[in-house]
């Protein structure tokens, strides 16, 4: 199943692309879904570079701020990029109208931050 990104930007010095492809509210929590392409390295892979991980940090229109609550990911299903997702905690106030997410790549010793504005529909 394909899916339309509510946003891309470039990330780890342009030789990757993020796509945000949704995000979903539960009552404890928030979960970003997305797509990295080409794929990230695997931990795993011993003749990869060194693996890339995730972290999640946002605030929302109203002052709140939310925490990384984890989140997995791996090769989609045509091996062309990866695809996971992140979460937050706590839960998105029924009156907020937009959260500004920050993410930011750790890789080696280097950090990359990327902060995207999501509407809250």
């Amino acid at each position: 199943m394909s899916q339309t990104p509510d946003h891309v930007v470039s990330v780890l010095g342009g030789r990757y692309e993020l796509a945000v492809l949704g995000l979903s509210k539960k009552t404890d929590s928030f979960a970003l879904e997305y797509t990295v392409t080409p794929p990230l390295p695997d931990a795993d892979d011993a003749a990869s570079s060194s693996p890339v991980y995730l972290r999640l940090e946002a605030t929302d229109d109203l002052g709140n701020e939310y925490t990384d609550w984890g989140g997995a990911y791996g090769l989609g299903l045509d091996g062309a990029q990866t695809r996971g997702s992140i979460s937050g905690q706590p839960a998105l106030p029924p009156d907020a109208h937009t959260l500004t997410v920050r993410l930011t790549f750790m890789t080696g010793t280097q950090e990359t931050e990327h902060q995207l504005c999501l509407p809250l529909t």
